[in-house]
């Protein structure tokens, strides 16, 4: 499972004699440029010091055959672990590692490439117990790695997925070039949001924001898609080019999981009136970093993301939850049943163009700001 590498030279090993029980071998020919992961995962159930220990004798053998080298630190239910070696074998042993069951969450602190020299080179595993040592020294490791740890699954929520990518690739994302790709965009909106927002209570409200936005997230992920940016109540994503129908899929099992959150929801709760629209365009986008020397965002720009807001925002007009551009309808390979909505001359659009959605009894069912209004008289008479 977890085993061992670090890179700083062919032939020069770093660090103490190696003690009983842990394999040092001669260091064969090998590439002058290896690669150096750091991570941290967290244990799926407590382990004895028998099971880790275990776990390092095996990963002692498994790395010698590959030459891989490194250290792992067990401290409470996190572990710490430095791969170094040829980049092949590393990314190998990592495959394994991410499948083993006894551990979790592996997050990659930091990735690096071109390393000519190893800091491990005596251990193909060094295994350090850090829990119920009287050495203060290690105790000191063992708090400043518990508080890492937490530090980057706190960060980790915050944020972007593909800035996350790019860390664990082992690239600094503030010196990835901004660029010009092709993207499907998708834009969503929760239905009369701020009409609703005024007549619950602060908790109920974020508690469906938080609902909303995370039923999107988990289908725009599940299909592919990335997350760029929450904005209120609203979410924006994007599809490679390629992926029009992974888009409209994500759209309607979204719209699938809300019907049936207003279905086992109580006759006042605001979940009961949460509807929502998309907004899906597909053209040129500017991708990359941007923001300023306080907050940077990696993100897409452009056009076509405004056309996509628009497009939410024509799902009332057209009584359907999904609109999208004569492009995304182009570059579906499935049969959505496509419907022309009409021709539509959107904000920031020279000409109409027209706009299309798709036959779905999930799509059919949206309401308008003054249907839900209505409904909220009607059934929620007491609400203040």
């Amino acid at each position: 499972m977890f085993q061992g590498s670090t890179s700083r030279g062919p032939n020069r090993s770093v660090g103490p004699p190696h003690n009983k029980g842990e394999h040092v071998f001669a260091q064969p020919e090998e590439s002058p440029f290896m690669k150096r992961i750091m991570y941290i995962s967290t244990t799926t159930r407590k382990l004895t010091d028998e099971e880790v220990e275990e776990i390092g004798r095996r990963s002692t053998v498994n790395n010698a055959r590959v030459n891989v080298t490194g250290i792992l630190l067990s401290a409470h239910e996190f572990f710490f672990q430095i791969l170094e070696g040829e980049e092949e074998d590393v990314d190998r042993v990592l495959e394994r590692i991410r499948r083993d069951v006894r551990h979790r969450d592996v997050l990659i602190l930091k990735a690096e490439h071109g390393v000519t020299e190893r800091y491990f080179g005596r251990w193909s595993m060094r295994t350090v117990r850090l829990d119920g040592t009287n050495d203060l020294i290690l105790q000191a490791i063992r708090i400043m790695l518990e508080n890492i740890t937490e530090s980057h699954r706190i960060i980790e929520r915050y944020t972007q997925p593909a800035v996350l990518k790019f860390l664990t690739e082992g690239i600094n994302p503030l010196d990835v070039p901004v660029r010009k790709t092709e993207q499907v965009i998708l834009f969503g909106d929760i239905v009369a949001f701020s009409y609703l927002s005024g007549l619950f209570p602060v908790e109920e409200v974020a508690s469906l924001v938080n609902l909303f936005l995370d039923t999107c997230s988990r289908q725009i992920v599940a299909h592919g898609g990335q997350v760029s940016k929450y904005i209120g109540d609203c979410v924006m994503a994007h599809f490679p080019p390629e992926g029009a129908d992974q888009a409209i899929k994500a759209c309607v099992e979204t719209l699938r999981e809300l019907a049936a959150l207003r279905q086992s929801a109580g006759q006042c709760r605001l979940q009961k009136f949460l509807y929502c629209g998309f907004g899906l365009s597909k053209g040129p986008v500017i991708e990359g970093n941007i923001g300023s020397s306080i907050k940077m965002d990696y993100t897409v720009l452009g056009d076509i993301v405004n056309l996509s807001a628009r497009l939410e925002s024509l799902t009332r007009e057209i009584g359907k939850a999904i609109a999208m551009n004569q492009a995304v309808r182009d570059a579906c390979r499935e049969d959505w049943r496509f419907t022309r909505s009409g021709e539509f001359q959107l904000k920031g659009q020279s000409q109409a163009q027209p706009i299309y959605s798709i036959e779905d009894p999930l799509v059919d069912d949206l309401k308008t700001y003054q249907q839900i209004l209505k409904d909220v008289e009607e059934l929620c008479c007491n609400v203040v």
